[in-house]
């Protein structure tokens, strides 16, 4: 792995290739992207592709890529032009894209802005609020985490954020009147640390999950889009999203193994199934529904 920094006028941009564009077999690089997710959280899955050239990198104001442009907010729009000024600096013509959570949101809005960048997009679990039927009450929910982190700090905003993203279904009564979980119950401690800049937790990320997709766009753009959901994740919020997009686009989702952080590794809280998620993301990505 290599380690590169682009330089823009808004940012410096961090990214690691693993291997030498382009692959053995002449295929263009794999970019993985997530957002807030960095680099690091996509290594085991990059581990199962030893025979591709994958890119990844810390979207713009994450890990190390450090803003320039005075802002703290974290657009889509802005995100996609990130990732449209990387895969030019490759300069290894259009990739192919496995995008996750916040990732398959700025991924949507790069295929509809520059639609030559990309043949093939899986976009796995979209977080798109607008999409849904209860969108007011997933607002609300929403709400009810950021307000927490501002009150009481990260472990009891976070304690929420996972019982809300761990909730089946729609959010209804039943799940507002339930008791504020306890944090201690996620491993997440009690005491506030003082900060208040989590991009999950804060507001700096509404943009990313209040954003529409361009559906006439991307009908139109010459990239293969896959909207991906996980096998144990199809009830809960990014898995409903999920089955909203491919809706909104005409598709069945393609179903992945576990759950939102499916591909993430054992070093991991949240860990998934990094070995199976890759030979399912290869079979996805070599045309199989």
């Amino acid at each position: 792995m290599t380690t590169h920094t682009l330089q823009t006028p808004e940012v410096d941009l961090v990214y690691d290739v693993h291997g030498t564009p382009p692959s053995a077999d002449g295929r263009p690089p794999l970019l993985m992207i997530g957002q807030p997710m960095e680099a690091a959280g996509f290594g085991a899955l990059a581990s199962h592709f030893p025979d591709r050239a994958v890119v990844t990198y810390d979207p713009r104001g994450i890990g190390r890529s450090v803003r320039k442009d005075g802002r703290t907010d974290h657009v889509p729009e802005a995100q996609a032009a990130d990732v449209h000024a990387l895969i030019e600096a490759l300069g290894a013509g259009p990739v192919e894209m496995f995008a996750s959570s916040g990732g398959a949101v700025t991924a949507l809005a790069l295929v509809a802005a520059h639609p030559g960048d990309v043949t093939t997009l899986v976009a796995h679990e979209p977080p798109l609020i607008p999409l849904l039927p209860d969108a007011d009450a997933a607002r609300r929910a929403g709400a009810r985490a950021r307000e927490v982190y501002q009150a009481k700090g990260w472990g009891a905003a976070m304690a929420i954020f996972i019982a809300m993203t761990s909730w089946r279904g729609e959010f209804t009564d039943d799940y507002f009147a339930g008791p504020e979980p306890d944090p201690a119950a996620f491993g997440m401690p009690a005491e506030d640390d003082g900060s208040r800049d989590d991009p999950l937790l804060s507001d700096r990320s509404q943009a990313v999950g209040e954003y529409r997709p361009d559906a006439r766009a991307l009908a139109a753009a010459p990239t293969r889009v896959v909207i991906a959901v996980g096998e144990e994740s199809k009830d809960t919020l990014t898995g409903r999203t999920a089955v909203a997009t491919a809706e909104l686009l005409g598709q069945e989702p393609a179903v992945f193994p576990s759950h939102h952080g499916g591909f993430v590794g054992g070093d991991s809280g949240f860990a998934g199934k990094p070995e199976e998620f890759a030979r399912r993301l290869r079979e996805v990505l070599d045309g199989a529904g």
